[in-house]
């Protein structure tokens, strides 16, 4: 099988062999560009921006990733809105499409995986792999450890707690926790009001 046809499957669900020499050459031009980022200086934003121009199929205005940042496909298949906010160890698993919207913001040690395995063993021994996209809406907040599972869509403005696993679809303008992550409660007229327990929000 040629590249084209592997990297067809790659973006269409279906299987295909993740261990392929013709695929693994073209993903080490993506890592090279991975560890050139990974090895910038504190100082050098605006090289870090002209990699990050290089390395994702799209990213908006300032956006700020900081390092060490992990990618199967140094971003290749990765596509950012404005303002995303990144902190330490983000990981995604970009074998096909992530999409993350405006005002994004990732905790430290967070996991997005568009790309995964068939539970059929002697496939996997082999390094069969499938993907499936993800998509994350403007707004939405994704606490420290979390991980998103391939095919999940995350809604608008929605908070998803500390440590979650989410492993299936999580509505819009609502906090969900846990393992697996479930809605726990819309976000309301209190959150508009205080910002922490009786804390009440004191700046615009």
């Amino acid at each position: 099988m040629d590249l084209k046809e592997i990297t067809k499957r790659m973006h269409s669900q279906k299987l295909y062999y993740c261990n392929d020499e013709s695929l693994i050459t073209e993903q080490l031009k993506y890592l090279e560009l991975l560890y050139d980022f990974n090895g910038t200086r504190p100082s050098e934003q605006i090289k870090r921006d002209h990699l990050l121009k290089k390395m994702f199929a799209k990213i908006g205005e300032n956006c700020y990733i900081e390092p060490p940042f992990h990618a199967n496909w140094g971003g290749k298949n990765v596509h950012f809105g404005n303002d995303v906010y990144a902190n330490f160890n983000l990981t995604l698993v970009d074998d096909c499409d992530i999409f993350v919207g405006n005002n994004v913001l990732f905790g430290p040690n967070v996991t997005v995986s568009a790309g995964t395995h068939p539970i059929h063993p002697k496939l996997r021994s082999k390094q069969a792999q499938y993907n499936v996209p993800i998509h994350i809406g403007n707004n939405v907040w994704i606490g420290a450890n979390s991980v998103i599972l391939p095919g999940v869509h995350i809604g608008e403005n929605t908070v998803i707690g500390a440590g979650s696993v989410v492993t299936k679809n999580i509505p819009a303008n609502v906090v969900a926790v846990g393992n697996p992550c479930r809605v726990i409660r819309e976000i309301n007229d209190k959150d508009m009001k205080y910002y922490y327990k009786d804390k009440e929000i004191d700046i615009q």
